[in-house]
């Protein structure tokens, strides 16, 4: 499967979205950590534009469950087609690098497997139990794909308690035909909305995408949505084209546009919000993870 679309050219991107190539030490040690332990890194496979700050910190999102997707989102530069077998020793590799980076906190995400019977549910939950084995100080967030029509993934995924279970729905309901064809906006609100029900206890996280072509109502309507679902954290980033055959940019969104959508979602009642041209997923997820259990633990100690 690859993602067709009409080529679009690529749009020269406004200079507050521009990035340093990546050269410092600590980028290559990260990088040789995934060459030895044959790990895959959405870093890389989804031409992160952060890749360099955060590998020059030894942070890094861990992709799991292969590199081939089984899905075909016009907005993913992810390979996508038929999966290979599952690894069995992935989950131990996981750990065993996590616990060598000394990592506080880690995000675990994967390509969608439809060709598998629970989508990769307890692929994902041997990971956390490995992480935690090796690493039992370190933090987990997880990024799942949406488990559509996986019944008993979810429920699988909650009870090897991750610290933040994150699934992005990627865009606004209207732009789904487009932008997600093999998913739905409404399952994924579910999805949330089932996981907080599970375990109140789990942190819950999404993000979107702007500058696809969606209005800031639209956005604003997806805040609503995703509070309604008792979600807690949100990231909106911008949109980056990764060539002319992937959906295409409609339009750069200004740091001042990112700090209105930051205000609305602080507003809304999120708990942690990261609205900025680069932020994507994992952002410096670790900080803002850290803050926060910060502000809880003084909030729980303060005098009643």
């Amino acid at each position: 499967m690859e993602n067709f679309v009409t080529p679009t050219a690529i749009q020269r991107k406004p200079a507050w979205i521009r990035v340093k190539a990546p050269v410092s030490k600590e980028y290559q040690e990260t990088a040789t950590l995934m060459r030895t332990h044959k790990l895959n890194t959405v870093c890389q496979e989804a031409a992160c534009p952060n890749i360099g700050e955060c590998w020059a910190k030894k942070h890094a999102t861990i992709m799991i469950l292969g590199d081939v997707c089984t899905r075909a989102c016009t907005f993913c530069n992810i390979k996508t087609g038929r999966p290979d077998q599952l690894d069995p020793h992935e989950p131990t590799r996981v750990g065993e690098a996590v616990g060598k980076m000394g990592l506080s906190h880690i995000v675990i995400t994967s390509v969608d497997r439809d060709d598998l019977d629970d989508g990769g549910a307890t692929h994902f939950a041997q990971t956390i139990e490995a992480i935690r084995a090796a690493a039992p100080d370190t933090t987990i967030e997880i990024l799942t794909p949406d488990f559509l029509r996986k019944e008993g993934a979810i429920e699988i995924v909650v009870g090897a308690k991750p610290d933040v279970y994150n699934h992005n729905l990627e865009t606004v309901p209207r732009l789904y035909s487009e932008v997600r064809p093999g998913a739905r906006y409404f399952h994924s609100l579910r999805l949330l909305d089932q996981v907080k029900k599970i375990d109140p206890t789990l942190f819950t996280k999404s993000g979107i995408m702007v500058g696809l072509g969606e209005t800031k109502s639209e956005v604003y309507q997806v805040m609503d949505d995703l509070r309604a679902a008792n979600v807690d954290f949100i990231t909106i980033g911008q949109y980056l084209q990764p060539t002319p055959k992937h959906h295409p940019l409609i339009d750069f969104i200004t740091p001042e546009e990112f700090g209105e959508y930051a205000s609305m979602a602080r507003g809304k009642g999120f708990l942690m919000v990261a609205a900025s041209p680069l932020t994507r997923s994992s952002y410096h997820a670790g900080d803002d993870f850290a803050k926060l259990k910060a502000a809880r633990l003084k909030a729980n100690a303060a005098p009643r």
